[in-house]
């Protein structure tokens, strides 16, 4: 990796999480986690690390500030992501890497823009930042964690369909609206896994 764009890069991200310690150091979980999946997995360790580092970066942006910058930049929100606003920082942030933090790679913009509801058919590098979002080390909520934890690194595709399946019994069983994209991620891995 190169270690002094890294450095550039989490000093960035730090800078723009500054007022929220806690997301800083989920994303750092997050990517140092993206960077171990990768290496077992065979993918790019530093798309890995700079994917995880910039998933949440338009997180903390109010929901007012999302929608306008969306409407400005012509990114295209569902009516899911129209009343759950909190839906909308995944596409920002793909956005943001572009053009904030001069990120050209396609691949990593796609896994910051799908690491909270998937798609159907993920690159591996997308497998691998969803995942860690979910378990990155300071992640204890999620009741089958620790399995999750050592499957991610045995099977991923097995893994990828248990968070899916443990997300979608979370939000159904708290009466939260599911995004169409996760059902449909959902039953994609439901069937891939089945096989």
């Amino acid at each position: 990796m190169d270690n002094l764009y890294i450095e550039k890069l989490r000093k960035q991200v730090k800078q723009a999480l500054k007022n929220d310690k806690m997301r800083f150091r989920h994303t750092i979980g997050v990517a140092d986690t993206c960077a171990c999946l990768a290496m077992r997995y065979g993918v790019d360790m530093e798309k890995a690390y700079i994917a995880g580092l910039l998933h949440d970066c338009a997180k903390c942006v109010p929901d007012a500030e999302k929608f306008q910058e969306c409407a400005d930049a012509d990114i295209l929100l569902t009516e899911i992501e129209k009343k759950n606003p909190y839906l909308i920082h995944a596409k920002l942030g793909a956005f943001y890497a572009k053009t904030k933090y001069d990120i050209q790679d396609e691949e990593i913009c796609s896994a910051i823009q799908y690491h909270t509801t998937g798609k159907k058919n993920m690159s591996l590098l997308e497998e691998i930042v969803f995942l860690a979002d979910y378990m990155e080390p300071y992640r204890n909520q999620a009741d089958d964690l620790e399995r999750i934890r050592s499957l991610a690194f045995q099977d991923i595709d097995v893994a990828v369909y248990e968070v899916l399946r443990d997300t979608l019994e979370y939000l159904k069983g708290s009466n939260r609206p599911i995004d169409t994209t996760t059902n449909d991620t959902y039953e994609y891995y439901k069937n891939k896994v089945a096989k």
